[in-house]
């Protein structure tokens, strides 16, 4: 099925108004109340760092569809620009995305790599700490999660190369088996609801409250970045 085209089509233009570095786009839209101030990774990670409300979007021009608003990208968007050390693109206009998918492939292995480092290096404290601050830019969090690291898979972990012993292994199955279903598993008779904040259990019996719907959301926990 075709996509509905939208109403309206625009080149914009973000500025930070912390340090004036700006970036161009282009969008198109049928809510003009939308919010949308762009995509770019350097916008982002300014947004980040300073804070939405830090950043001012202001329409340049409208264009009568999406095919000429792609060319007008192109035109304003180029070499020129991206040299100028205020602009936080990082492409030529007229793509409205990555260059090509081989360049995509590119940017995804290397990440790939960089995140198999990561983990593999648990007692690395340094070097995790570089990694995280390149994606969070917070020492507690850092700190927090390396320790925790240390403690899961690395060198404080008391478990690390130590097995159960056979007989072990063989009762965790058996009581794993007997708790599988029925009245033995936590979860029989009941089932998870949320108000879009928090969860709860409530009986099968029971009447769904006001303001509730079934099922069960991700909270995140205290300080996360989520």
């Amino acid at each position: 099925m075709a996509r509905k085209p939208h109403k309206y089509h625009y080149i914009y233009k973000t500025t930070c108004k912390v340090n004036g570095k700006f970036y161009i786009g282009m969008h198109s839209t049928s809510n003009l109340e939308d919010g949308y101030i762009g995509s770019g990774k350097r916008l982002w990670n300014s947004i980040r760092k300073h804070g939405k409300e830090n950043h001012e979007c202001e329409i340049l021009e409208w264009l009568p569809d999406r095919s000429s608003l792609k060319e007008r990208e192109k035109e304003i968007i180029n070499e020129g620009m991206l040299q100028d050390p205020m602009c936080m693109n990082l492409q030529l206009g007229g793509g409205g995305g990555l260059v090509n998918k081989k360049h995509g492939k590119k940017l995804a292995e290397a990440g790939l790599k960089k995140f198999r480092e990561f983990w593999e290096n648990p007692d690395n404290k340094e070097y995790q700490k570089t990694m995280h601050k390149n994606f969070h830019r917070n020492e507690n969090y850092v700190d927090k999660l390396c320790q925790t690291k240390l403690e899961r898979y690395g060198s404080k972990n008391g478990w690390l190369g130590r097995k159960h012993r056979p007989e072990v292994i063989e009762k965790f199955r058996e009581t794993r088996s007997g708790l599988g279903s029925g009245e033995k598993n936590s979860q029989y008779g009941t089932r998870w609801i949320n108000n879009g904040s928090q969860n709860k259990k409530i009986k099968n019996t029971e009447i769904l409250p006001s303001g509730w719907k079934y099922g069960r959301i991700k909270i995140p926990a205290p300080g996360s970045f989520e």
